[in-house]
């Protein structure tokens, strides 16, 4: 029920942001380590001498690692397949006619698959990220002894048995500067793994050995987790700008520049405008040519981007054919993210590199 409460959470928050979405684009590894917090889980013994009802595991803080290969499709939705393990202490197995004194560890591995919705707040420093997981989780108590106060009752278990599991995550990732496609992770993960694991130990009550079985309940795990990911297609930051130099000598061409709106191909009023007015100017000179060039910022995938910028240029120039300018003097080039006129990093929103270039030879 936690378990699937909280993927209900992650698919609502994720809903309405999905515009804002921060591709990944293309395959990634990651890997990570940190704080392991188990909630200690209910057991049902079988066994002389455990008493009635259920029996409580508890469990100290411990640790947890994972690694982790994944693929982002490119629209803030990536999904990973993830290999984890996690080890904690056993201090104390409660219940009736118990407390009784307990050593030995928990160790938890399996595998999970999940999916993840990355989130693109408006820095380039960090991103939030949402996400969910189900799988298969083994658990060995290796071993789990204990014994009673006073005597008359000692159990062994060393045994190992897996359910299905699921799991909510939500963390953020901080791309480090200067090494495109590595950054350093940081999440908070809640883990359920189904009850019905059996295990299989002795029971000595009373000086008579016999068979026993603890049943586990359901496996609450909450888990801190700092790790590193690396996406392989990160594109280098661009070169700094050149020095200024001396402005040349006026060319005859003359040159106009429109803007767009994030992610649009459509003209605005004052886009129509500059359009008509660089139409005017091409029936007063000589012209050979009127190249149109679009470009785009780098907030989407190189591949998109240059879509996207030859949309931008041909709905300029049908523009420039409605006010006048015959079809054959035109020239559509697309250059996507390249050519930027402000220089910046990989998915910067920078209206002026969402622009289209219209020149008059």
């Amino acid at each position: 029920m936690r378990f699937r409460n909280a993927v209900i959470a992650t698919a609502l928050l994720a809903t309405p942001v999905a515009a804002m979405a921060q591709p990944i684009s293309g395959l990634y590894v990651g890997a990570g380590a940190g704080l392991h917090a188990p909630i200690s889980p209910d057991i049902t013994p079988y066994g002389r001498g455990y008493g009635t009802g259920l029996l409580e595991l508890n469990q100290d803080f411990g640790f947890n690692s994972n690694l982790a290969i994944g693929y982002g499709i490119g629209n803030g939705f990536r999904f990973e397949i993830e290999g984890d393990f996690m080890r904690s202490g056993v201090n104390q197995l409660r219940g009736t006619p118990f407390p009784t004194a307990s050593t030995g560890t928990v160790r938890t591995w399996g595998v999970m698959a999940n999916a993840v919705f990355d989130l693109d707040v408006g820095s380039p420093w960090v991103y939030p990220y949402l996400g969910a997981g189900a799988g298969y989780q083994w658990t060995r108590l290796n071993p789990l002894t204990s014994v009673r106060p006073g005597g008359g009752f000692a159990s062994a278990t060393s045994a190992q048995d897996g359910e299905p599991a699921g799991q909510a995550i939500i963390g953020a990732s901080f791309p480090i500067p200067n090494m495109p496609g590595l950054s350093i992770t940081a999440d908070y993960r809640f883990m359920d793994i189904l009850g019905g694991a059996k295990y299989d130990g002795v029971v000595v009550n009373d000086g008579v050995a016999s068979p026993s079985v603890l049943k586990m309940h359901n496996q609450f795990n909450n888990d801190v987790v700092v790790g590193i990911r690396y996406a392989f297609n990160v594109p280098p930051p661009p070169s700094p700008a050149p020095a200024p130099v001396a402005a040349p000598a006026p060319a005859p061409a003359r040159s106009y520049l429109v803007f767009f709106d994030w992610d649009r191909a459509d003209l605005t009023e004052r886009a129509r405008a500059i359009v008509k007015e660089a139409a005017d100017n091409s029936t007063r000179v000589q012209v050979t040519r009127i190249e149109v060039n679009g470009y785009t910022d780098t907030s989407g995938s190189p591949k998109y981007n240059q879509g996207l910028s030859v949309r931008r240029a041909k709905a300029v120039a049908g523009e420039l054919v409605r006010d006048g300018v015959p079809q054959n003097v035109i020239a559509i080039q697309g250059f996507g993210e390249t050519h930027l006129l402000v220089a910046t990093g990989p998915g910067v929103r920078e209206p002026q590199n969402r622009r289209v270039e219209i020149i008059i030879r």
